[in-house]
């Protein structure tokens, strides 16, 4: 099913992104799938600052040193700092 819809994006040739809404639901999905796909085999490089302190950051967390906030106290203080 889903490479059959495949099949169809590709006879569309250019799919208009900016107006997202005149596709179906299984289209959109059809899409997200490919765009996941071609960025998620490619190898990302990250310096070696970033993953220095990525490797920092999970060492805090496993050793409960990092404090968590859900998403919903997160977008509450950011109201307050605007």
């Amino acid at each position: 099913m889903i490479a059959v819809l495949f099949l169809l994006f590709l006879n569309k040739k250019v799919m208009d992104i900016k107006n997202l809404s005149k596709y179906s639901n299984a289209e959109k999905i059809v899409l997200a799938e490919q765009l996941w796909d071609s960025v998620s085999k490619q190898s990302l490089e990250i310096s070696d600052e970033v993953a220095k302190e990525l490797d920092n950051r999970l060492e805090r967390f496993e050793q409960g040193k990092s404090e968590l906030f859900t998403w919903e106290e997160v977008k509450a203080h950011m109201k307050t700092i605007r």
